[in-house]
């Protein structure tokens, strides 16, 4: 079983073996219910899974933010009543089993390296661009956490020194400049109406609109230079993207072109590959999370 906890939705799923998906269930995230609340959905979420498949699971969790090293509790996490609480191990304690937990990024890459677009491929680059930007790092169907679980965590690289504010407390993050919302400030910051989002923009560049080919220009190089770092140094086999702008179909041409521009080498050929499973990666990474340590 996979849960994907996520800022609006709770989502479960049961797989089989193969990667066959035999049951969803979601319900609504109760953020202003707080920490407790969000536990106790979980925990019946669970509940109504395993007695419609008729047995007990092995479940992985995928969530916004990350589990510090430090003080096992959660960190950087968009929903906020869940930052500085010990979530591991009190769903190991209310689901009375043991339990893996991942950044939804990281469940995300798993997902696409095993069974999706990047199942062929030994090293899986997987990123998130979407509210904000993250990834993952996956080696031969293994996900790579990293010591200090930061592994894939390329949308807080400093892109701009004196770039927009993060809400990290640095400025020109990668993430404030190729997330949706990165893109759609830098159309705002540029006389372009505040209203429009990122797909707005990106269907009016493609109608002609010469603000938006130019705020679509400034969001590939940025890409490019971004992804750049990240090949220089991890050399992937592959690179799937995921999230909303995964779907804007320029990013596998005019994109790729910019990280070939960009890149210490005198080729390119890495693929950047679209994801097959699009919003179920999530949680079927989080189901796979068990997978991955048998691998």
């Amino acid at each position: 079983m996979g849960i994907d906890l996520g800022g609006t939705k709770i989502e479960g799923a049961v797989l089989d073996y193969d990667g066959h998906e035999l049951l969803r269930k979601r319900e609504d995230t109760q953020q202003s219910e707080g920490y407790q609340a969000i536990l106790h959905t979980v925990e019946q979420l669970v509940g109504d899974l395993e007695v419609e498949i008729g047995r007990k699971c092995s479940i992985g969790i995928g969530t916004p933010g990350t589990i510090s090293a430090v003080t096992g509790t959660m960190k950087n996490s968009n929903t906020v009543c869940l930052n500085g609480r010990p979530l591991l191990e009190d769903l190991r304690t209310l689901l009375h089993r043991p339990l893996r937990i991942a950044n939804d990024a990281n469940c995300f890459t798993l997902s696409e390296a095993l069974d999706g677009a990047g199942k062929d491929y030994g090293v899986v680059f997987g990123v998130i661009m979407g509210t904000g930007v993250g990834g993952g790092v996956v080696f031969n169907g293994q996900l790579h956490q990293g010591q200090q679980h930061l592994g894939g965590e390329w949308g807080h690289n400093i892109l701009e020194y004196d770039g927009p504010d993060c809400y990290c407390g640095h400025k020109g993050c990668v993430e404030t400049l190729i997330s949706g919302p990165g893109l759609a400030a830098d159309f705002q910051r540029h006389g372009g109406d505040s209203a429009l989002v990122a797909s707005d923009i990106v269907a009016l560049a493609a109608q002609g609109d010469a603000l938006a080919e130019a705020v679509l220009q400034r969001f590939f190089d940025h890409f490019g230079r971004a992804m750049a770092m990240v090949v220089n140094i991890l050399d992937p086999d592959v690179i799937v993207l995921g999230g909303g702008l995964s779907n804007v179909e320029r990013l596998y041409s005019e994109g790729r072109a910019r990280v070939a521009h960009y890149v210490f080498n005198d080729e390119f050929i890495t693929p950047i590959l679209k994801n097959v499973y699009g919003d179920s990666s999530g949680v079927r990474g989080a189901a796979q999370l068990w997978r991955s340590d048998e691998i």
